[in-house]
């Protein structure tokens, strides 16, 4: 039997899923091959890293940070979140990824961007042992989590990449084609949701006017984001996949800078994992 772990992005929605992670590492929970966009790559490889906190901690210690995310940075970098802070100051030197554990882990870990000449998904598999800053893996992890119009395209091997949230949102499909027989999806919306279509697609279609199937994928997003829900939802149905989701909006900015409330939705990922783990190590048995 092998086991998969599907985490769905969401900026600071993704405090959710740390605390469901967190609860997972705590009851010795593992999974044979994960997957995460955006937040939930960026946060996610704490769970193939056995860093219990970790993200809880870095988030809330530096929300507030300039340095980490800020209007100054977006206009004087083209980055809201600043490259050169959060994703190689704050890893490499203030609260250390483990790589070495990352690296050795069982677990594949895979992270999904979006290509902006194609406007497809892309599905990296991390395993370069990029122990050095800026190596191959941490950048795709910053292209999957690369919000549009508010972070520049992340160049890798040619390509340019953005947020995979784009054109898979919540990649369960792509895990069931890794063979995976049990799968813990991980939404940071209630089950109800109902994605609508871009508010700011003027916008859009001026900062990626060179781009015209990212613009497409952009466009059609809440298309591609209700039609996952729904399959979500029935596989769950049918006992073939299991989903761990808040019961109500989350309500917290993209960007937030309250302390508290990063902590607040962490917390409500902790009561929903301890709530359903019996169910949970029921069905991963």
């Amino acid at each position: 039997m092998k086991k998969g772990l599907v985490m769905e992005g969401g900026a600071m929605r993704g405090m959710f899923t740390c605390g469901v992670i967190d609860v997972l590492m705590e009851n010795n929970i593992d999974f044979d091959s994960a997957v995460g966009v955006s937040a939930g790559a960026t946060f996610g490889i704490n769970i193939v890293s056995k860093q219990i906190g970790r993200a809880l901690r870095y988030n809330k210690k530096y929300c507030n940070d300039k340095r980490y995310a800020s209007l100054k940075s977006l206009f004087t970098t083209g980055n809201i979140y600043n490259v050169d802070f959060c994703y190689d100051t704050l890893p490499y030197e203030l609260d250390l990824w483990d790589m070495e554990t990352f690296y050795d882990s069982k677990t594949d870990f895979y992270c999904v961007a979006t290509d902006i000449n194609s406007g497809e998904a892309v599905y990296h598999k991390c395993d370069n042992r990029d122990y050095n800053p800026r190596g191959e893996d941490i950048n795709w992890i910053r292209a999957s989590a690369s919000m549009p119009v508010v972070s520049r395209p992340v160049e890798i091997d040619g390509g340019l990449y953005l947020d995979g949230g784009m054109s898979d949102s919540i990649p369960l499909k792509f895990m069931e084609s890794q063979g995976c027989d049990k799968i813990l999806v991980i939404e940071t919306q209630p089950a109800d949701y109902v994605k609508k279509p871009q508010k700011y697609m003027s916008l859009i279609k001026f900062k990626l006017k060179n781009y015209p199937k990212m613009i497409k994928t952009m466009a059609d997003r809440h298309i591609m984001y209700n039609s996952q829900k729904k399959y979500i939802a029935d596989q769950e149905k049918a006992g073939n996949a299991f989903v761990i989701r808040p019961d109500e909006p989350l309500n917290i900015g993209a960007t937030e800078k309250n302390p508290d409330e990063l902590q607040r939705v962490y917390d409500i990922g902790r009561r929903v994992a301890t709530a359903k783990l019996k169910d949970l190590q029921q069905y991963l048995a």
